[in-house]
C-alpha cells in the first residue's frame, strides 16, 4: 500500500506578518525564512520538521476556531519531549492555556495561545 501524505503545514493568516514571525522565532524557537517579495507574500517558520506558513490578511482580524465555532484549537502538532518542550515555553514566557494533561481522548497534550490569539495544542496519543 502507498504512502501518499507525508507531511502538512499549517498556513496561520495574520495581520502583522512581521511581529507575528518575530513571536515564532524569539518565542517559540522557529526560524523565520521571509518571502515577502514573492507574488503570494509570506514567511516560512521552521522548527525541528515542522513549518507554518504565514501569509497576510489584508487588515482582517484572525478570528480563532474557538471564537468562530465554540472550541477546537487552530493548530495541532504531535510532538515529544513534552515536558521539556512546555518548560522550554514557559520559560520564554509564551501564555500556557492548558498544562500538560492525559485528555479525554486519549492524548497527553499542552496548549499555547500564539500573539494571534491562536490556541496551538502539543500532543501525542497515549497507548
Amino acid at each position: 500500500m502507498d504512502n501518499f501524505l507525508l507531511e502538512s503545514h499549517c498556513i496561520f493568516p495574520t495581520q502583522n506578518i512581521r511581529r507575528t514571525a518575530n513571536f515564532y522565532e524569539h518565542k517559540m524557537g522557529f526560524k523565520a525564512v521571509h518571502y515577502l517579495d514573492a507574488n503570494e507574500p509570506h514567511i516560512c517558520l521552521y522548527r525541528d520538521r515542522t513549518e507554518i506558513i504565514l501569509t497576510k490578511t489584508n487588515g482582517q482580524k484572525v478570528i480563532p476556531n474557538r471564537e468562530l465555532y465554540g472550541y477546537g484549537y487552530d493548530a495541532y502538532f504531535i510532538t515529544k519531549n513534552q515536558e521539556e518542550f512546555q518548560e522550554e515555553l514557559v520559560n520564554s514566557n509564551v501564555k500556557i492555556v492548558r498544562l500538560l494533561e492525559n485528555t479525554d481522548y486519549n492524548n497527553k497534550e499542552f496548549v499555547v495561545e500564539d500573539i494571534d490569539g491562536r490556541w496551538i495544542a502539543f500532543g501525542i496519543k497515549v497507548g
